[in-house]
């Protein structure tokens, strides 16, 4: 993965939206390691509004609030969009974004596999 030409996508969605009997979030995280997308999360949102200015979250107002996830990937842009190919997007889909981005800096941060 060459770091000059890494690209973020980010999906919003709801923690509660499923596919094929899994949440969705879940699925998308167990696809694109499946695919060899090099870095992926689920965020968790506190709070949210979109262009209908609505906010969401554990304090909103809602009379039934969801909750808001961000499934970010990292990887060069190809391999991103195939990741988006290959999805069925669900109606509980909100915002996909792609951008470009730079790493400024990359801890030490490593996980063993068990013995």
């Amino acid at each position: 993965m060459a770091s000059d030409h890494l690209h973020l996508l980010r999906i919003y969605t709801d923690m509660d939206a499923i596919l094929e009997g899994q949440p969705y979030a879940q699925a998308l995280l167990a696809r694109a390691q499946i695919l060899g997308v090099a870095n992926a999360a689920i965020l968790q949102v506190v709070d949210s509004y979109g262009d209908a200015g609505i906010v969401h979250g554990a304090k909103a107002v809602d009379l039934a609030p969801r909750r808001h996830v961000i499934v970010e990937l990292v990887d060069e842009e190809p391999r991103l969009r195939g990741f988006l190919d290959s999805l069925r997007q669900g109606e509980d889909v909100g915002l996909v974004t792609i951008e470009t981005i730079a790493i400024v800096a990359h801890g030490g941060h490593r996980h063993h596999s068990p013995s």
